[in-house]
């Protein structure tokens, strides 16, 4: 239950954060440039980057011609730029755009001659046109601005399935070792009987060798006697090294045992809280997926 509970805080610590989406309003509205008063339009940019929508917006005028936006100050003019879906022929959009309480507010006037500007008084269609130029072109830059949110929340679920996937290897390959090294003992175990057996019986008969070595006089059967006992001396020396080799085999294996035995416990309690971590950032995740699909079905 404990356990659960702090699931639940973790996911809401983590969805503290998350701004709920905010509508993209567009509205009729006045813009001054220099000491004119330009009748236009203006839309609310909900947590959108100033430097990039800047530049996005920049791009959208001049696309399709070449004209350049000319910036004084804050405003933007440009003269003869082509808008796709707006007017079949060239228009001049005076633009000011703005970095306010957590939005942007980008309006603009669309000269369709001189002093004749798109508003409610020069036709429904064009004022619907402009509209939703200005509508997509925000909701555009709402979408990108929470798909890079999305994207860093990715980067923080996949690093935590990264530290998670390193511990459970981790892991199996401690229960790994603790398999191999059980049968190096087994094996070295089954040795040792055969090679303290084999050492046992070998002392026994340098023991019996000896005994009659002491006992003979000297001459060319003692002398051949003196070489076998030093061959049984070196067979024991080999068998003594070896039945070391496999005491500090067994005391090796027994040690990656304990550790790993030791390890994998403290090992389980970090995956633990590692999958909770998971948890509570594939939560996270969601919720800015759902923001963004979201805004995706703005209209």
């Amino acid at each position: 239950m404990k356990k659960i509970y702090f699931l639940i805080a973790l996911v809401m610590i983590s969805c503290f954060g998350i701004k709920a989406q905010k509508p993209i309003i567009v509205s009729e509205d006045s813009l001054r440039i220099g000491s004119s008063l330009l009748p236009g339009l203006s839309v609310i940019i909900p947590e959108a980057n100033y430097a990039g929508t800047l530049k996005n917006w920049t791009k959208l005028l001049e696309s399709g011609t070449k004209s350049k936006v000319v910036t004084e100050n804050t405003e933007m003019t440009i003269f003869g730029a082509n808008i796709k879906n707006l007017t079949d022929y060239p228009v001049n959009v005076y633009s000011i755009l703005l970095d306010r309480d957590s939005a942007l507010y980008l309006t603009a006037a669309f000269e369709l001659k001189k002093d004749v500007y798109i508003e409610r008084a020069t036709g429904e269609a064009k004022l619907a046109n402009a509209k939703s130029i200005l509508f997509n072109f925000g909701k555009d830059q709402y979408i990108e601005k929470v798909s890079e949110e999305v994207k860093v929340e990715e980067n923080k679920l996949r690093n935590l399935e990264k530290e998670l996937g390193s511990l459970q290897r981790d892991q199996s390959g401690m229960e790994k070792s603790i398999r191999k090294n059980n049968r190096t003992i087994s094996t070295e175990r089954e040795r040792l009987v055969s090679l303290n057996t084999e050492l046992t019986t070998l002392t026994a008969t340098i023991a019996e060798e000896r005994l009659q070595y002491t006992s003979m006089e000297e001459g060319e059967a003692r002398v051949e006697k003196e070489k076998y006992l030093k061959n049984l001396e070196k067979q024991k020396k080999r068998l003594l090294r070896a039945v070391t080799s496999s005491e500090k085999k067994i005391n090796k294996a027994e040690k990656t045992i304990n550790k790993a035995t030791n390890d994998i416990p403290r090992n389980d309690r970090i995956q633990q809280r590692y999958m909770e971590e998971v948890a509570a950032q594939e939560a996270v995740l969601q919720k800015f997926l759902d923001k963004l699909n979201t805004i995706k079905g703005y209209q």
